[in-house]
């Protein structure tokens, strides 16, 4: 008879083998759970769980939040938001050099508040912002990393469909999290920004001479335009802060809105909408079978008792928290090569939050931990998802050489972010303890 942690590792090797195959991850981590359950709990077992889990999973209010994030990001995309934030802020800042990738981080910050996935504004910004960059004459492979980079910022920034996602599975407060990633977010992004500035200092061609310094006129009526993303994410996060909604009407509020805006603006046709509508669909599909999926293989483990070993073998080791975070790096570097991001969440929360908790971490504050260690995994080569949704929406003009030598810049600057974050706890936290 296999003792609990062996067993979980089986399980976990099972379910990787399988992903390396090409089956979708959801799915590939609900088949070896229910193979499990039905070794270690039964058939009846196995057909209650199976009955009755995926539909409480589904039917549970809190979960609406995801969809609306999705909608709101997918119909504020469409009425030309991010257009507009990367013309701003490449008017604000072209008078200095290596304008554009700092243009792309700033506006790629700025869409994040109203959109919540990583993939989608990194594959958004590479449309918008890569065929200007390399007809100027900046480097193709600093280029496709900023905008890799830059995409992670959506992760942080609320509303950000990881925080949401990391709550609802710890019971951790939704609202405190959106609300604990705005400075780690504004930090990654100043910090990205500071990194900029000093690479095309140190290395020139990196970037072509600066453009004209923009008017005043042209940059106020930039900013006017800019009128839709300030309301909506004054509507999203100054109603979760302030207490006025909660984040899954804060969500419904803001996909309101960017139909709103968007019905203003005329810039929203049957063609759209309904363009919107199914890839809201589609998304939230596929993020409920990586959560329902991921459900049924918490369940496993607890059933198994590969939990409550776990958490024990590490409290009787006694290891220092460093030395866990290090640990944590690395296991999320290796799962970045399989898995996307709200797959490693799904997959390693059952194990890691009770560890945290038992070892005496804020869980808010590890919430913004996790965040960043799974973006980071990523950004990291081989295989991190965002550079190949770069790669993808480049139609070829980027290759994986290329970006995995413009990627590793940003990638040392994470952790320095990282390492800030884990040595001033506060800069998660404040924010937070101030909400209403």
């Amino acid at each position: 008879m296999l003792d609990p942690l062996s067993i979980g590792g089986l399980a976990i090797g099972a379910m990787l083998l399988l992903c390396l195959l090409g089956v979708p991850v959801g799915i590939a981590m609900g088949s070896v759970a229910t193979v499990g359950l039905w070794f270690t709990g039964g058939p009846n077992f196995v057909f209650s769980v199976l009955t009755n889990l995926p539909f409480a999973s589904a039917s549970d209010y809190a979960f609406v939040v995801i969809p609306m994030f999705v909608l709101m990001g997918a119909i504020a995309s469409s009425s030309g938001i991010t257009t507009e934030l990367f013309r701003f802020s490449n008017l604000l800042l072209r008078s200095s050099r290596g304008a554009l990738y700092q243009a792309t981080i700033l506006s790629s910050a700025g869409f994040a508040a109203i959109s919540g996935s990583t993939l989608v504004n990194a594959a958004l910004f590479t449309r918008i912002a890569l065929s200007e960059m390399l007809s100027l004459g900046y480097d193709k492979a600093l280029s496709a990393g900023a905008i890799a980079a830059a995409g992670t910022l959506a992760a942080l920034i609320p509303p950000s469909i990881s925080f949401v996602i990391y709550g609802l599975l710890t019971g951790e407060s939704v609202a405190e999290l959106l609300i604990a990633g705005i400075l780690p977010g504004i930090l990654t992004a100043a910090a990205y920004m500071v990194g900029v500035y000093i690479f095309v200092r140190v290395r020139p061609e990196l970037a072509p001479e600066p453009q004209p310094r923009a008017s005043l006129k042209e940059i106020g009526q930039s900013v006017l335009k800019l009128w839709a993303t300030f309301l909506l994410a004054a509507v999203v996060i100054g109603g979760i802060y302030l207490g006025f909604t909660t984040p899954s009407g804060a969500g419904a509020l803001g996909a309101m809105g960017a139909l709103l805006i968007a019905l203003f603006r005329r810039k929203l046709t049957w063609a759209s909408l309904s363009e919107n509508l199914r890839s809201t669909a589609a998304i939230t599909a596929a993020l409920f079978i990586v959560i329902i999926g991921g459900m049924i293989f918490t369940r496993f483990f607890l059933v198994a008792g590969t939990v409550t070993e776990a958490t024990g073998l590490m409290q009787s080791l006694d290891i220092h928290p460093l030395a866990f975070m290090a640990l944590l790096i690395l296991v999320f570097a290796v799962l970045g090569m399989f898995m996307d991001p709200l797959a490693m969440q799904v997959m390693t929360l059952p194990f890691i939050y009770p560890i945290v908790t038992a070892m005496g971490f804020d869980g808010i504050w590890f919430g913004v931990i996790m965040v960043k260690l799974v973006e980071l995994a990523v950004l990291s080569p081989p295989v991190g998802m965002n550079l190949f949704a770069v790669i993808g929406a480049s139609e070829g003009r980027v290759r994986l050489p290329e970006i995995y030598r413009g990627i590793l810049p940003f990638i040392v600057i994470e952790l320095i972010v990282l390492a800030l974050l884990i040595a001033f706890p506060q800069i998660a936290l404040w924010l937070p303890s101030q909400m209403m």
